[in-house]
């Protein structure tokens, strides 16, 4: 999470880094129970990381993404982090379908670079340009547009 610009003080942008550690989390559970090969522990981790990850990501899509690619700077930025969702979904289905150990942990690990990355690319990149480019009604359009939690 940022904590160099305060962006995190604006109310969606706050949400989303906490839901960013919330996922975070529960993908270092996902973790454990694929090191340990428990079926059960994988698909019950798995489920709750696209618990959080699913509203999540159709959250920032539909409100702060939104109001960001009408923005020419941001179009491709935004559009890449929402593929980046999908492809993050694919991931996250590679490491409960993976056939032996090996493959288990070669899925977890791209997963887990791709999650790393993105939200630090959203943290530290496209929340600090939005508190700088927004205004009110911009805000206020991300409100409205924004499902809640």
């Amino acid at each position: 999470m940022c904590s160099y610009c305060g962006c995190e003080s604006v109310e969606v942008i706050g949400r989303f880094m906490r839901e960013h550690t919330e996922i975070v989390n529960a993908s270092g559970a996902l973790h454990a129970a694929c090191r340990d090969g428990d079926p059960q522990a994988l698909h019950a981790a798995a489920d709750r990381v696209r618990a959080l990850f699913g509203p999540h990501s159709v959250a920032e899509e539909a409100g702060i993404f939104t109001v960001l690619a009408e923005d020419p700077d941001f179009t491709e930025h935004v559009h890449q982090l929402c593929r980046e969702h999908v492809r993050l979904e694919e991931l996250l289905d590679g490491v409960v379908t993976a056939p032996d150990p090996a493959a288990r942990e070669a899925a977890w690990a791209a997963y887990e670079h791709l999650l790393r990355h993105h939200i630090d690319r959203e943290d530290n990149s496209l929340f600090p340009a939005a508190a700088i480019a927004f205004a009110g009604p911009e805000w206020e359009r991300v409100t409205a547009l924004t499902p809640d939690a």
